[in-house]
Parts: C-alpha cells; sequence; structure tokens
C-alpha cells in the first residue's frame, strides 16, 4: 500500500511505518482477523464519537468489540482494504494524529465506499498501536 496522498504531513512521520501498520490493521479487520485488530490496539485504548465514548481496558475487550464486525464486512464481500491518508501531524515523539479513508474492494473488484476517521497513535520501539479512534462520517 503506498500512502496515498497526505495533506499536512510532518516529515518527521515515517510514513512508511504508518502504511505498513494500516496495511496489517486493514487486512486484519478485512479477514475478520480478530486477535490481529485487537495487537493493533493499545490498552487502554478509547473510541470517541459525537454521540458516544467507550474504552477498551485489554486485547479482550477490544476483540470482543469487533467480533460483529466481521460478519458485516463478509457480507458485503469486502475482500480488500486501502487506507488514504489525508493528515498526518507529529503530536509529540511518540505519538502521531492520523486521518484516514478507508476504501473497500468487494469480491467482484469493485470498490466499496468506506468511512473516515482520525486515529491517536503510538509508535513505539517494536509496535505501532492505535490509542483513540473518531469515525468522522
Amino acid at each position: 500500500m503506498s500512502p496515498g496522498t497526505a495533506v499536512g504531513v510532518d516529515t518527521s512521520t515515517d510514513l512508511d511505518t504508518l502504511a505498513g501498520f494500516f496495511d496489517r490493521y486493514g487486512a486484519a479487520i478485512t479477514a475478520g482477523d480478530v486477535p490481529g485488530i485487537a495487537d493493533c490496539f493499545a490498552s487502554p485504548a478509547m473510541v470517541v464519537a459525537d454521540a458516544y465514548s467507550f474504552a477498551f481496558s485489554s486485547p479482550a475487550a477490544v476483540a470482543l468489540s469487533f467480533v460483529g464486525a466481521a460478519p458485516d464486512y463478509a457480507q458485503r464481500r469486502i475482500v480488500a482494504s486501502h487506507a488514504r491518508f489525508h493528515r498526518v501531524q507529529q503530536v509529540s515523539a511518540a505519538l502521531v494524529a492520523v486521518e484516514v479513508e478507508w476504501e473497500y474492494l468487494d469480491a467482484y473488484g469493485r470498490s466499496v465506499p468506506g468511512q473516515r476517521f482520525h486515529y491517536l497513535l503510538r509508535l513505539g520501539r517494536d509496535a505501532v498501536r492505535i490509542c483513540t479512534v473518531t469515525p468522522l462520517d
């Protein structure tokens, strides 16, 4: 996956690292790989939306929240995903804010509209993890 168009990119952010992370996260989501999805989140982590917020206190809590998403992707025959970066901002030495638009491909090769999200990521020595997710659509 190429990072796509990244507007407002802070050059100290390694786009290849972010692209690799979102490749792994997107592949886990489209495959219904719940342990793989959970591995992409920090503990604790949060989802913050206009009408609700909730926290994940453990990888098991993340996994439970995504169990229901896997059948939805399968029903829509989503087989691939691509994260297109709109904004990337280095917040601190270890934190990066990324606005992503997800693009999906179904089993027939058709483009399926995705959603936009704002992610706050922690860049560790050996892994990138999601700290917060905010749906933008």
